[in-house]
């Protein structure tokens, strides 16, 4: 990530609004089941006036963040950090301040360091991606996600996705293989022509992963991945079950770090990595865990939290600008009922079309309005 000498970021304000946003139908998955998101709008300001955007929600039952502790956090050591640097400072320094503020809190780090990249990217006078070393031409082919449900309710929104140009579906699963059998064969029967991705949210133990796996393959349901079977903590349990079975493996939760990409990669736990800019923090540790998997010959997914379009745009940059991710899943903004931000990207179809204009693409005012 180059910084020119001439464009220090010296931080003059850090500012953030409550966001709440409520989803056109629940989100369900094998871990929890969400109506709404709340979560933070940031805001960080330059000397000069630009302006740079990123955003939060909470995710308790993943990241352990409420909005409660984000917002202290943002406001707290991560503004502290922000403020006391060098004036100076490029855009390492300051990403890495975040960093450094305090352990964890990831979510809320995010939020700062998507908004740090955008004004970076923003004085430079470029897209993002462009700025990360890709280009905004990248068409991204996004799934959608349907959710945990009884067999009926997931086949009738796989139809509707299908129909609205999804092809590449995200199941979810990982409560009991056997019904998770039935289901997926629902879908799939409602939707032959279809490409299926499987979340089991670790939802389930390795002896069961293989055969539920298994019991697919022979009821030749195609599936691209499988994504996280079994628990984050068992890489031991995720390296049996992708060796055991044919279909790409991916891991999610495993992965919050470049250290855990590197240790994935070296067990042999997976064959695919799933990157979450919440989860690791922020673009540039999402762009080291790529580079891991890069030179361990692993492909990447680039995957969200249930979050709004700011982080979805943000996301999209990193996948337009990093080789190792060739796998999209940003879905997410499609199931909140709101008005979209001028800006961004838009979706034809599955595909998403950054914006050429500088930073994430969003006008100076683009998160007024979306507060609630």
């Amino acid at each position: 990530m180059p910084d020119s000498p001439t464009h220090g970021l010296t931080i003059t304000d850090v500012r953030s609004r409550d966001y709440r946003g409520r989803l056109t139908h629940p989100f369900v998955t094998a871990r929890r089941s969400v109506e709404e998101v709340i979560g933070l709008l940031v805001e960080v300001e330059l000397d000069d006036g630009t302006v740079g955007h990123g955003s939060a929600a909470e995710t308790l039952a993943v990241t352990g963040e409420s909005v409660e502790s984000m917002r202290a956090v943002i406001h707290g050591p991560v503004a502290e950090a922000l403020t006391a640097g060098p004036v100076a400072c490029g855009l390492r320094g300051r990403t890495d301040a975040v960093a450094a503020a305090c352990t964890g809190n990831t979510s809320a780090k995010a939020a700062v360091d998507v908004a740090l990249h955008d004004a970076w990217a923003r004085r430079l006078g470029v897209p993002l991606a462009e700025a990360l070393g890709g280009d905004t031409s990248t068409l991204l082919r996004t799934d959608m996600t349907i959710g945990l449900a009884a067999p009926e309710a997931m086949a009738r929104a796989a139809v509707s996705a299908f129909e609205d140009g999804f092809t590449v579906l995200k199941v979810k699963l990982g409560r009991d293989w056997r019904a998770d059998l039935d289901r997926l064969r629902a879908v799939h029967d409602a939707v032959p022509d279809a490409e299926f991705r499987l979340d089991a949210n670790q939802g389930w133990d390795p002896k069961s992963a293989v055969r539920i796996i298994r019991a697919i393959q022979d009821a030749h349901i195609p599936l691209q991945l499988v994504e996280q079977p079994v628990s984050k903590h068992d890489l031991r349990g995720l390296a049996s079950v992708t060796a055991a079975v044919d279909v790409p493996i991916m891991a999610d939760e495993a992965v919050n770090s470049p250290r855990d990409a590197f240790e994935i990669a070296r067990s042999g736990a997976a064959d695919v990595l799933n990157i979450k800019l919440a989860k690791c923090g922020g673009i540039g540790h999402a762009m080291a865990i790529a580079d891991v998997a890069h030179a361990a010959g692993l492909p990447c997914m680039i995957g969200a939290m249930m979050e709004p379009r700011v982080s979805i745009t943000a996301a999209a940059h990193v996948a337009a600008a990093h080789p190792a991710i060739t796998l999209v899943d940003l879905d997410s903004a499609e199931w909140i009922d709101e008005p979209a931000p001028a800006g961004g990207y838009a979706l034809r179809g599955d595909r998403l079309h950054l914006s050429h204009t500088p930073g994430l693409g969003f006008g100076p005012t683009a998160t007024e309005g979306m507060e609630r």
